[in-house]
């Protein structure tokens, strides 16, 4: 099976088991700080997605949030997170996914997320563009920051290192928003309903899938200071390109005194 078809049909079995469990008395722990949470169904997807994975692409390497990576032979890489929006699923607001990415040769091929109780699934193949629910989309046409709909995302515990981000868009930009799920915020992004998304601290399976959309959509990717991105930068700024430098600039700049 093709990279894209069957990170699709992936993401759609998990994302159905996610669903079935949104209402169930959930197991939810911490794992090494305050509010960073797992729960059953983050481990139950991931099992899902492994192995399904594993058996379609026996010499891949696969990077998964909850399992770490799981060795492969080849050049080609699954990048895996099972339930992007923890926090969210836990407290059954809708806003979460999943991601899957397949990289080969360390270049990113395909991605999709599956965002489930929204009845949404992005994907992306490089070179042959992004779609939503199988309609092509691009991102969004404005031109200026402050008509942009912005949005970002941070752990409560680091809110601090984003705060003077935070300040600096919310003055310049139209709106910023936190969803808590960088993955379907870059999807968003794609598709037009956000005009640029950052965020710090980020891993690989945050940011894989994302990405791909976003680029595939014609938008841009950098790390937050406008330099190459990358899945380990641990930092992302992406948008729609035409507002890239005014906001990578805005994000930068002191805010006026009231």
């Amino acid at each position: 099976m093709d990279p894209l078809t069957l990170a699709l049909d992936v993401a759609r079995e998990a994302g159905n088991e996610l669903l079935e469990r949104l209402n169930r008395p959930r197991e939810i722990a911490e794992k090494s700080r305050r509010a960073d949470l797992v729960t059953d169904a983050d481990r139950a997807s991931e099992r899902i997605i492994v192995a399904r994975l594993r058996a379609e692409y026996p010499a891949a390497t696969i990077l998964a949030e909850e399992s770490g990576s799981h060795a492969g032979t080849s050049d080609e890489r699954w990048i895996v997170d099972p339930l992007d929006g923890t926090t969210n699923f836990a407290h059954a607001y809708p806003l979460f996914c999943v991601s899957i990415a397949y990289e080969r040769g360390g270049e990113l091929i395909a991605g999709v997320v599956a965002a489930p109780a929204m009845g949404e699934t992005f994907a992306a193949e490089r070179g042959a563009g992004a779609t939503r629910n199988g309609q092509r989309t691009n991102v969004s046409r404005i031109e200026s920051v402050s008509e942009a709909m912005t949005c970002t995302g941070f752990h409560p515990a680091d809110f601090r290192r984003n705060a003077r981000c935070f300040e600096a868009a919310s003055y310049r930009a139209q709106a910023v928003r936190r969803d808590g799920t960088a993955a379907l915020d870059l999807a968003y992004v794609a598709c037009g309903r956000y005009d640029a998304f950052w965020e710090f601290d980020l891993s690989p399976w945050d940011v894989a899938a994302g990405s791909l959309l976003v680029r595939e959509a014609g938008g841009t990717v950098t790390r937050v200071d406008g330099t190459p991105a990358a899945l380990d930068a641990r930092s992302i700024l992406a948008s729609n390109g035409r507002i890239h430098a005014e906001f990578r600039d805005a994000l930068g700049a002191p805010v006026p005194p009231s």
